[in-house]
């Protein structure tokens, strides 16, 4: 049966049925992430602020890239692409890491992609107050105007992270070297990505490319809320919603199609 508009109603029903299994699925990850290790959930805050202290190294002190307060320039970005490459690169092992669930029990597969992005999701909320207390510190001003429109962008960044996770997750149930390919990929995204950089500082003629990159909408919308101050423009936060609405869609599709034939492939 094709992919359609009754189909997906009916699988976004049934997800909702196994709400439990998907919170279940995220407490076990958030738990169990740093299981054993001295310093535990600490490592949530440790990990983007040590990634943080390099690349303000290299590209403040190192490269000078003359951006103001580049430490504050480059969090506000590492954190949101932290989650992102992590839900791409982590989850599209997914299925295969519950594939002994996935040959004994029913339940609709869409639960383990949304689980493990759910669970990245809600690491990244916590990095987030990391975020703020160094901006509180920088004596940075909010404008409550721009902060509303932070759950937006963080919910159009996790619908997007959702999509790529589950073509990625159906894929490598079929292609299990993918695993290992997306971690190279990842690192080449995140350098066509405005992270580290300004888009001003991209050369006019390769600044299509970086239009086709829905994460240049995504962090260029953080950057400008967090950062600058100031509300998202307009077309970056349309582009941006409309990006990742069409990834989700996508990768649903593929997922659906893909799904049917996992217990064979496992």
């Amino acid at each position: 049966m094709d992919w359609n508009k009754e189909i997906m109603i009916e699988r976004i029903r049934e997800i909702y049925a196994y709400r439990a299994m998907i919170a279940s699925l995220v407490k076990r990850d958030l738990k169990g992430r740093y299981k054993g290790s001295a310093l535990g959930f600490l490592w949530t805050f440790l990990n983007p602020l040590l990634q943080l202290a390099v690349y303000t190294m290299v590209f403040s002190v190192i490269m000078r890239s003359g951006i103001k307060d580049y430490y504050l320039f480059l969090f506000v970005a590492l954190i949101p692409w932290i989650f992102f490459s992590t839900s791409l690169t982590g989850g599209a092992s997914c299925i295969m890491m519950q594939q002994d669930m996935v040959k004994k029990i029913y339940f609709p597969r869409e639960v383990l992609p949304v689980a493990y992005v759910t669970s990245q999701f809600v690491n990244m909320l916590f990095s987030f107050l990391a975020v703020f207390l160094v901006l509180l510190l920088a004596q940075y001003t909010f404008y409550p105007a721009a902060l509303l429109c932070l759950p937006v962008i963080m919910f159009v960044e996790y619908i997007l992270a959702l999509g790529f996770t589950m073509i990625m997750s159906a894929l490598t149930v079929y292609i299990r070297d993918l695993e290992y390919i997306l971690s190279i990929l990842a690192m080449a995204w995140q350098f066509l990505t405005p992270v580290m950089y300004s888009m001003e500082q991209v050369p006019g003629e390769v600044r299509w490319i970086f239009s086709m990159n829905p994460m240049t909408y995504v962090i260029t919308a953080y950057r400008d809320i967090l950062y600058y101050g100031k509300m998202p423009e307009m077309d970056t936060l349309l582009s941006a919603v409309i990006l990742g609405v069409t990834m989700l869609a996508t990768g649903w599709a593929v997922f659906y199609r893909l799904q049917k034939h996992f217990v064979e492939e496992l």
